[in-house]
């Protein structure tokens, strides 16, 4: 029988083995279970606990008083996720102290049930459904939620005066295809425990699925903008069609772009509302996410990106008029690869979606030579969860794009789109500057005219593009930018009308 000993305000399980000092230890890890027949881990949820709705599983709650390094007085604190419904299957969860790995074994006494009256015996042999990592951002007297890893391989972080939002996730597999999408999940992490003057908090993760294993490292860096710097080494158990990198996922419903078809309060309903990219050569792109009436998926080629990421440009409460959600309080998520990440493309998919309760949006990187089976990818990047300074270009961006009839008297069957732009090189310009606007759209789209207006309200510039679409049923790609002088003013707007 393994010694119990006091862990903070947990018991914790000494195990014999201490395998996972180092990112070194779970790539040996990695690579062994990708050399073996993969096993699907064991679910364990009693009927009891599956067959709680979801007010009930919402009524287990966390103690905080008996989170992991309460007592220590650290800076920052663990608390653990109860498994139920969806989450059937437990993770496990070390904690590295020194040189020495410890599992944090189950403990219903960590928890409060709440209304619910659940046999002892059903919750003996549990685990944790993931965890999730407090520090105080807003401020010094209360330690805000963080991190959360829940479900798979998903996490999402927050930095100050955020609330949670989009999700980014370890590894996308094989999405948007109709052989349809593997989901690896993280299975084991181990968490070092943290000095009492750090202000960072590192983090170790084993993934596997049916035909990837990986090792994962994250180094978690809480503020304004939380940022986590993330190294990974994937093994191929076989080989894979798609392989996503650093994916992100997000929901959008309605926006400026996109009315809502149903008699909706709120102006827009989104976490995100745009596909920002900064490519190997220096140019920004910018594409207004859209709710598709069917799957839609775009890509861009390039080399080496600069980065990229999911964003939230609108930020006024009067954007969105909703109390509860506060969507202009979600955050945006930039990604900055780390080395040369070689050729390949940044892959956006835009699932239709009936409400807002669905996530809709997920981009990721695709390379062009995934690994062999076998052989190592190793991958590092950052994430950076922004609110209050978001990358974007140094000359000028995207604030909106608005579409509507291209009539204005006679009904026809003419598109506009009125395309915003702000920035610092719109603002230098005289009033009376001359700009161009360089329009062009794929054979599917005939452009009937463009149009560059001065914003006198707040400086801005803005875009009319006139068109019209040959084939309904087939979607038009629009590129267009402002110019003056043979000089680029503005980032590259890459918008797509969804099929009719």
């Amino acid at each position: 029988m393994a010694r119990r000993f006091a862990c903070g305000a947990l018991l914790c399980c000494l195990l014999p083995a201490a395998f996972a000092f180092t990112f070194e230890d779970v790539a040996a890890r990695a690579k062994k279970l990708a050399a073996s027949p993969y096993a699907p881990p064991e679910k364990n949820l009693p009927r009891s606990l599956a067959n709680l709705d979801y007010d009930q599983l919402r009524d287990i709650r966390f103690d905080p008083a008996k989170a992991l390094w309460r007592n220590n007085r650290l800076p920052f604190e663990i608390a653990f996720f109860h498994q139920g419904r969806s989450f059937d299957t437990p993770v496990r969860i070390n904690e590295i102290v020194g040189k020495t790995a410890h599992e944090i074994r189950f403990d219903p006494k960590l928890f409060n049930y709440g209304a619910n009256n659940l046999p002892a015996k059903d919750l003996a042999e549990l685990g944790y459904a993931g965890f999730r990592v407090h520090y105080p951002i807003n401020t010094l007297a209360y330690k805000d939620e963080v991190l959360t890893f829940q479900g798979a391989s998903y996490f999402r972080a927050l930095g100050k005066g955020q609330l949670y939002g989009l999700s980014a996730r370890g590894l996308a597999v094989d999405t948007a295809l109709s052989s349809g999408e593997e989901f690896p999940q993280f299975t084991e992490f181990w968490v070092e425990r943290p000095g009492p003057t750090e202000k960072q908090l590192t983090i170790y993760a084993l993934l596997d699925s049916r035909r990837v294993a990986g090792a994962y490292r994250f180094v978690l860096r809480p503020g304004i903008d939380t940022v986590i710097d993330v190294k990974a080494q994937l093994y191929l158990r076989e080989n894979v069609t798609k392989l996503g990198i650093a994916p992100l996922t997000s929901m959008y419903f309605f926006g400026e772009n996109q009315r809502s078809q149903v008699e909706d309060y709120r102006p827009e309903v989104h976490d995100s509302d745009g596909l920002s990219i900064h490519s190997g050569t220096g140019e920004w792109i910018w594409r207004p996410l859209v709710n598709p009436k069917r799957l839609l998926v775009t890509s861009y080629a390039l080399t080496n990106p600069a980065g990229f990421g999911l964003m939230q440009r609108d930020r006024r409460f009067a954007d969105y008029e909703d109390l509860e959600a506060r969507y202009e309080m979600r955050p945006s998520v930039w990604i900055e690869p780390k080395g040369q990440w070689g050729a390949g493309r940044v892959e956006l998919v835009q699932i239709p979606t009936p409400d807002e309760t669905n996530d809709n949006i997920v981009a990721y990187w695709v390379p062009d030579a995934p690994p062999k089976p076998g052989a190592p990818l190793d991958i590092e990047y950052r994430l950076l969860w922004q609110k209050e300074v978001e990358r974007r270009p140094p000359s000028s961006w995207t604030t909106q794009t608005r579409r509507g009839h291209g009539w204005v008297r006679k009904p026809d069957d003419t598109i506009a789109l009125m395309v915003d732009f702000e920035g610092p090189a719109l603002k230098k310009l005289p009033v009376d500057a001359t700009l161009l606007p360089v329009v062009s759209a794929d054979p599917n789209g005939k452009i009937l005219e463009t149009n560059v207006i001065r914003n006198e309200v707040n400086g801005g510039w803005r875009m009319t593009v006139k068109l019209k679409r040959v084939d309904e049923k087939k979607p038009v790609e629009l590129r267009g930018y402002l110019s003056t002088d043979n000089t680029t003013l503005s980032e590259t707007w890459s918008y797509i009308l969804s099929p009719e």
